[in-house]
């Protein structure tokens, strides 16, 4: 039987884990990225129990575990009185899932962990500073034009797993629309060597309504292992980038947040656009989307992350069942699942989850914050959440969706 050869654009976490669960069921893997090595800023680090589980199927778990955190707790603070308001236990899902905790590990350690596993696999090759030029495809397989240091390529596939990000060349060759909007407030990240464990009390994931401003607050290890604190907070929208990420601007947000916190321990200091955007197809022949390509969502909860790397595992799921027999409609399913799953919840979560830290509202913002307090004490409730946050709930709901 012929070996499916299989190539994956984009060298992110959604992409490494692609091309590593396709190399173990036998495929051929060419994994290419246009960036000339591993992107190191800070960006997603929260892994959910249900996305841990899937980095157990690739056989990375125990180094990925070891490089981070593991986080039982996620809590609700109130920043206008300064209290918490609602603690959420992990180990409620224990009957659910092999893991019932968040891991905080940033992703850039993912995919050097990553390459690192792919190296071990006969038939898979990965490159960097490689773009996709164009793209042909006929009913049997797919032809990439490249670039690399100014010399001209062409590679030939059966199959091409666009997860180039949301700025995505192949959803951009295959003209598909990104609908959706942008929300109007940029998102201003602080990371911080304070200690806001020891000082506030609060766990490794935290997340605070305001009524003037919102904030969320988690921690990785950070390059160094000696620990690091994400602060992110929204921007003014008539605020420009140089004055959010000012020296005043810094300082008011993080002391504001942890009066025992001061401007010194900022490390790190960036601002971003966030977006609420699905693809409008996931799927055009033998070329598909996952990851940020075909979904974007406001950080708030962890998920985007997360959903990529479902996209991932489905993806190459379905590819295996086309290998041993099933026909092209086995993508048709992934594209309806994948898209009906963002569209209908992880879109709308992360929505919700932002308004409940936004809601300015008096009464609107005491029902939100009654609500998360009644969830606690009700254990029922509680896990009923989780299984909701944890996107088990999600794992579920995706195997009842059929053509």
């Amino acid at each position: 039987m012929k070996q499916l050869h299989v190539v994956v654009v984009g060298a992110g976490p959604v992409g490494v884990v692609a091309a590593i669960a396709a190399a173990q069921k036998g495929f051929k893997v060419t994994l290419l990225d246009s960036a000339k090595e591993v992107d190191h800023n800070p960006r997603a680090a929260t892994t959910h129990p249900s996305t841990l589980e899937f980095i157990d199927q690739v056989g990375l778990i125990d180094e990925f575990i070891q490089q981070g955190l593991v986080a039982r707790y996620f809590q609700f603070w109130d920043r206008d009185t300064k209290s918490r308001v609602a603690q959420f236990d992990h180990d409620l899902l224990k009957d659910e899932t092999k893991f019932p905790f968040v891991v905080q590990t940033e992703q850039h350690k993912l995919v050097l962990m990553g390459l690192k596993r792919l190296a071990t696999f006969p038939d898979v090759t990965y490159q960097f500073g490689i773009s996709v030029t164009d793209l042909q495809q006929s009913s049997d397989h797919v032809i990439l034009k490249t670039e690399q240091d100014g010399e001209m390529g062409q590679i030939t596939a059966d199959y091409v797993i666009g997860s180039d990000g949301g700025k995505s060349t192949i959803r951009k060759l295959l003209n598909i629309e990104f609908e959706g909007y942008t929300w109007p407030e940029r998102f201003i990240v602080l990371t911080s060597i304070h200690d806001f464990e020891k000082s506030m009390g609060c766990c490794y994931r935290n997340y605070f309504a305001g009524s003037n401003e919102w904030a969320n607050l988690f921690k990785v290890t950070g390059d160094d292992y000696k620990g690091r604190w994400r602060a992110v907070f929204p921007a003014r929208t008539d605020e420009s980038d140089e004055e959010a990420l000012s020296d005043e601007s810094a300082r008011r947000r993080i002391v504001e947040l942890e009066e025992a916190c001061s401007l010194d321990s900022i490390v790190h200091r960036n601002i971003y656009n966030v977006h609420q955007r699905v693809a409008q197809k996931f799927r055009v022949g033998r070329v598909m989307l996952a990851g940020d390509s075909s979904h974007l969502n406001n950080p708030i909860g962890g998920l985007g992350l997360n959903c990529g790397i479902h996209d991932a595992m489905e993806l190459v799921s379905s590819l295996d069942d086309i290998f041993h027999g099933a026909d092209d409609t086995r993508l048709d399913l992934y594209e309806k699942r994948r898209k009906t799953l963002n569209v209908q919840f992880i879109q709308e979560q992360t929505i919700a989850n932002k308004k409940r830290l936004e809601e300015k509202d008096p009464n609107a913002r005491k029902q939100r914050l009654d609500e998360l307090r009644k969830i606690e004490f009700d254990h029922v409730l509680q896990k009923q959440f989780l299984m909701k946050s944890s996107l088990l709930l999600s794992v579920i709901n995706e195997k009842s969706i059929t053509l």
